[in-house]
């Protein structure tokens, strides 16, 4: 007796799977400028290293004689794959059915995307475009609605895996196009999210919104870039679909595997030696002239390894990955551009999961300081900047990788603590000052009277400014040794490439997650 009949329909189902949900839901799907899911996961990985699981997962459609006549697959895709050779988790809503809303197969897959990556412990990739549950189940109407089914009471919480996730793989996601719901979870609980022009992220869409608040307002007013990008619940801005998945493979060549192993190097073609003049004169001598920190990051980690992350988010604060030599690093800069660099309420939220994110991966650290103090003023402490900073210093307090900071300008106030590991390699510019407050903030306190009583105000102002400004140069902290080295700014990148070279041969992988305790 011969299989040839069962095998013949297993092959009639996959076939009938590659359809997803059919020609007319593909072609809207293109009609709007959007790949299908199968294209985007082909896209994203190495030629024909997709190796799909639950391909015929899905709901079979008989005739009167028990014949299947159609099948209606999972409307989520989940399977094995490659990216330069190195082996990935990928799974997504499938958009043609049922609009990513999950059918039961399709729900199922996507909670076992997660244990399948924490399994094999390699990172994982969610590319979205989807909404949550559905008010009449699986396969209901508003007539006769299906009852959702259940899970048992003593079964494991699907967010269980979701939540683990972060402390032991890398996990990027995309959002490309709508994502409401589970899936918008799924999006942020993330160490990376990038989103398409035309995308949108979403708790509830407008209809929702409009009978549970009277408020009329589109998908891309309640959820769009120009939305998310400023709130961090997405942390880049993609041209298109082909460029947020070329972000997705550029963010995961900076890390390793899971927690368990230390950052990839690569071979460089930047020059150990290299020492751009430029470096000497980009900070301006007049200390209230701004200038390009992202320009002089540029200048010391090797050319073109700059990959920025979280750009309008608590923009006082840059955060990145790059490589150093080859190596691995994350950057951490202040912005002079906005609010001179002060750390605000969200840069700090933005540098405590910065902080969490290097120390769970063992990513060395560079800092580069230009730090004028917390963000003061009513707004400030309405948004618990205090509170929030804290935490990230708190966090910082507990990091333990190879970190260096590099005092560029100012570093004055509590937040100043906010650059420095416990154990920091530090090395100061002669452009650096530091001090309890920046010079203008502490002569109007201590000085108050004097000026008040002075001839010419402003002018006994001026004069006090510059005699503080003399005693907060780099020089006195050189002599105490309060730093490694105060240096030429040309010889910054040789410096960080010898220390880096140090530091990583000593640096050991966790054995166990990390954690910090308790933060304000």
């Amino acid at each position: 007796m011969s299989w040839d009949k069962d095998i013949k329909e297993i092959k009639q189902r996959e076939k009938l799977a590659l359809q997803q949900g059919g020609k007319e839901a593909v072609g809207k799907q293109h009609n709007k400028g959007r790949k299908t899911l199968r294209e985007r996961i082909e896209f994203i990985l190495d030629k024909n290293s997709f190796d799909e699981i639950g391909k015929i997962a899905g709901s079979g459609v008989y005739d009167a004689n028990e014949e299947l006549k159609d099948f209606i697959p999972a409307n989520f895709l989940l399977g094995f794959g490659k990216i330069n050779e190195r082996q990935v988790i990928i799974g997504g809503e499938d958009f043609t059915l049922k609009g990513g809303s999950p059918n039961p197969a399709g729900l199922r897959k996507s909670i076992y995307t997660e244990d399948l990556a924490l399994k094999y412990k390699i990172p994982l990739i969610r590319l979205h475009e989807g909404g949550g549950g559905s008010v009449t189940g699986s396969g209901g109407s508003a007539n006769k609605p299906t009852i959702p089914n259940s899970e048992p009471v003593f079964s494991k919480n699907r967010f269980q895996s979701l939540a683990k996730c972060l402390g032991i793989i890398p996990v990027a996601t995309a959002a490309l196009g709508p994502v409401a719901g589970l899936p918008a979870a799924r999006l942020v609980a993330s160490h990376f999210s990038v989103m398409t022009k035309d995308s949108q992220v979403i708790i509830a869409g407008p209809a929702v919104v409009k009978r549970a608040l009277g408020i009329d307002i589109t998908k891309e007013e309640l959820g769009g870039p120009e939305v998310h990008l400023k709130s961090g619940v997405v942390d880049n801005l993609a041209e298109n679909e082909e460029d947020a998945l070329n972000q997705i493979q550029r963010f995961l060549s900076y890390l390793p595997d899971n927690y368990l192993s230390l950052p990839p190097s690569k071979n460089s073609n930047d020059k150990v030696t290299r020492m751009d003049e430029e470096l000497s004169t980009i900070v301006p001598k007049n200390r209230r002239k701004a200038y390009n920190m992202r320009k002089l990051l540029k200048l010391v980690v090797d050319k073109d390894s700059f990959f920025e992350m979280s750009r309008k988010y608590g923009p006082s604060l840059i955060t990145g990955l790059a490589r150093l030599n080859g190596c691995s690093v994350a950057v951490i800069a202040n912005d002079c551009m906005f609010y001179a660099g002060a750390m605000t309420s969200d840069a700090s939220l933005k540098l405590r999961k910065f902080i969490e994110f290097v120390n769970t991966f063992n990513i060395p650290v560079l800092s580069f300081v230009d730090e004028p103090g917390f963000m003061i003023g009513l707004e400030s402490e309405k948004a618990g900047t205090i509170r929030h900073g804290t935490a990230a210093i708190s966090a910082l307090m507990q990091s333990i990788v190879p970190w260096a900071s590099i005092i560029v300008r100012k570093v004055y106030g509590v937040a100043g603590a906010a650059h420095f590991s416990p154990d920091s390699y530090t090395l100061s510019w002669p452009s650096a000052e530091s001090g309890a407050l920046p010079v203008e903030g502490g002569v109007a306190i201590a000085f108050k009277k004097e000026i008040e009583e002075a001839e010419n105000p402003d002018e006994k102002r001026r004069e006090l400014e510059d005699l503080l400004s003399k005693r907060s140069s780099p020089f006195p902290r050189a002599e105490n040794f309060s730093v490694h080295e105060l240096i030429d700014p040309i010889e910054t990148r040789p410096k960080l490439i010898s220390w880096i070279e140090i530091a990583t041969k000593t640096q050991i992988a966790l054995k166990e997650p990390y954690r910090t305790s308790m933060l304000p």
